[in-house]
């Protein structure tokens, strides 16, 4: 395989990041703009955890005579249950940190008691 067909996936990344930066004017821009496609990556993640839930809910309603079928289900239930579970866990986490640590945060001043 050539050279050049190993570098697309990184050529692929950095045009598609390339906008992002030059549109930016600073830092505080920059976090913004990334804190903004994170979070549309995360709700994309968690609709489609919970189209793989709703399709084990949907299998184990349509094979409710094989307990072979309804263990799969079950397997299939869990896994969106699992998926859910992890893109709360990664929107908090975002939001956390953007909050923090994002552009309009302001510093924490610890004052002594008084």
């Amino acid at each position: 395989m050539p050279k050049l067909f190993k570098l697309y996936p990184t050529l692929i990344l950095g045009y598609s990041v390339l906008p992002l930066v030059a549109g930016a004017q600073s830092i505080p821009a920059i976090i913004e703009k990334a804190s903004a496609v994170l979070q549309m990556i995360i709700s994309l993640l968690f609709m489609i955890a919970t189209v793989v839930f709703l399709w084990g809910v949907v299998r184990f309603i349509a094979s409710a005579a094989d307990p072979a079928g309804r263990e799969k289900s079950k397997g299939i239930m869990l896994w969106g249950i699992i998926g859910m579970a992890v893109m709360v866990a990664a929107w908090g986490l975002a939001n956390l940190l953007i909050t923090y640590f994002g552009p309009f945060s302001s510093p924490v001043r610890i004052q002594p008691p008084a």
